[in-house]
């Protein structure tokens, strides 16, 4: 068998991300032990929190330098030493950035037989139910309230818009440049998109929800979390998916007038993993697929090719250049 090619963290960021960071390696492909499969990786998800987990662990443990970086994917088993899992198998898990792993059986996850296979990443996967459940469960919306969602041309925002768009809700997206702003009205369906590179959010805010906002869905933090509490009705409802805006360097910087807004507006601002409603997965996998069938809801897809563009496109996530769901072809897909 082939070598495993590996990218590991080389050292961790102080400032802004860069390719000189991470470094390549050849290892062997690793032999399983009793209780463990061997893995190829098909689809490597990329995300923000990857980014988060070089500062420090989170709801996963830290990213160190010399270790593998971490990253869920869809994978293909190879060789099974466990009576769970038999070569061939489509698996999900904690695979890395690598070619090959050898995972203890309990940890991975059955994939359902759907097609494509990108979709358990996207509309099925964690961006989908992030989404699902972070709107719907978390502050819930009703039809003809005002959301406006950050970060909305990403793999959980475009979701997110749509969903209140087909709860019929007016929907304001938050995203970088004029060109991404036109694609989330004209293609995905929102009402206004804020280009908070080019305009003043807080204005802008002001002129798209003169009544106040009653949902904000939150994925960047800092600034744009702060125009957004100003701007809450009373009553309103925050949930809090991330701070892409605090992972890249900089100094944090938290929004004033917590708990002061909170309490004058009675703000409900709540965070949440998508994990907290397993429970409820069966619920947003209906849902999402009726919604992607009936065309009311767009599956968005950013898709690169080969393991060596892992780091080249987690920091083109990070500075917003992708459109949906980005991931990492690492390998073909099962026969």
């Amino acid at each position: 068998m082939a070598d495993n090619t590996q990218i590991l963290l080389a050292e961790k960021p102080t400032g802004k991300l860069a390719e000189s960071h991470f470094e390549a390696r050849q290892a062997p492909v690793p032999e399983p032990a009793d209780g463990q499969v061997l893995v190829r990786s098909v689809l490597l998800s990329l995300d923000a929190a990857n980014r988060a987990w070089m500062q420090g662990p989170t709801y996963k443990s830290a990213v160190n330098p010399g270790d593998v970086m971490h990253g869920y994917a869809i994978g293909e088993v190879v060789e099974s030493r466990s009576p769970d899992w038999s070569p061939g198998d489509v698996v999900a898990g904690e695979v890395g950035w690598q070619e090959y792993a050898a995972l203890d059986a309990r940890t991975l996850h059955r994939c359902s037989d759907h097609r494509p296979l990108s979709h358990l990443h996207s509309l099925l996967g964690i961006a989908g139910k992030t989404a699902y459940h972070g709107l719907l469960n978390v502050p819930g919306l009703e039809a003809g309230e005002t959301l406006v969602v950050s970060a909305a041309g990403g793999s959980v925002g475009s979701i997110v818009g749509q969903i209140g768009k087909i709860r019929g809700a007016r929907v304001i997206g938050i995203a970088g440049g004029p060109e991404k702003c036109a694609w989330i009205v004209d293609d995905l369906g929102f009402d206004a998109c804020i280009d908070y590179k080019n305009e003043d959010v807080s204005a802008k805010l002001a002129e798209h929800c003169p009544g106040g906002i009653d949902v904000y869905f939150d994925n960047v933090g800092g600034p744009i979390l702060q125009s957004a509490l100003f701007a809450m009705k009373q009553g309103g409802r925050i949930s809090c998916c991330g701070a892409v805006s605090q992972y890249d360097g900089g100094a944090p910087a938290s929004p004033v007038g917590i708990p002061g807004l909170l309490v004058v507006k009675r703000i409900r601002m709540e965070g949440f993993i998508v994990m907290d409603f397993a429970d409820r997965d069966a619920d947003a996998e209906r849902d999402l697929s009726q919604w992607a069938k009936s065309g009311q809801l767009k599956v968005v897809e950013d898709i690169l090719d080969g393991l060596e563009n892992a780091p080249r496109g987690l920091i083109g996530l990070l500075a917003g250049e992708n459109r949906g769901k980005r991931m990492i072809r690492v390998g073909p897909d099962p026969a």
